[in-house]
Order: C-alpha cells, then sequence, then structure tokens
C-alpha cells in the first residue's frame, strides 16, 4: 500500500508541473500496457503453460539423446 502511495504522489507531483506532463503520459501508456499483458496472460494461461511444458520435454529428450551417443 505504501508503494501505491508512493507512486500516486509521485504521479501527483508531476502532474502539477509541465515536465511531468509527458511522465504522466508515458506512465498512464505503461499502465495500459502492463494491463493488457495481464488480461492476455490470464487468458491464455493453460496454453502457456502447455507449450513450457511441450519444450522442457523436448529439452529433456534432446539432452537425453546427446548423453546417450557419447
Amino acid at each position: 500500500m505504501a508503494m501505491l502511495m508512493a507512486v500516486a504522489n509521485y504521479v501527483t507531483a508531476r502532474v502539477r508541473s509541465r515536465k511531468g506532463q509527458n511522465t504522466v503520459e508515458y506512465l498512464m501508456m505503461l499502465a495500459v500496457i502492463v494491463g493488457v499483458i495481464l488480461v492476455i496472460g490470464k487468458m491464455f494461461k493453460p496454453q502457456i503453460s502447455q507449450i513450457f511444458n511441450q519444450i522442457m520435454t523436448m529439452i529433456s529428450g534432446a539432452a537425453q539423446s546427446v548423453g546417450s551417443t557419447q
């Protein structure tokens, strides 16, 4: 909660100055991008887990085949 208050105070201080206007715009864009990534990650979590498991299986199989030829 303290971190959230610190960010809110930082944003408020930047809003009051003209130099901070760009900073606030970038922070808002970053918040939107992070939100989109979180929503996409939540939607595709089962598929992402399955893909990582397949990759781990393929790597493990490749490592075993390399180890068995020597």
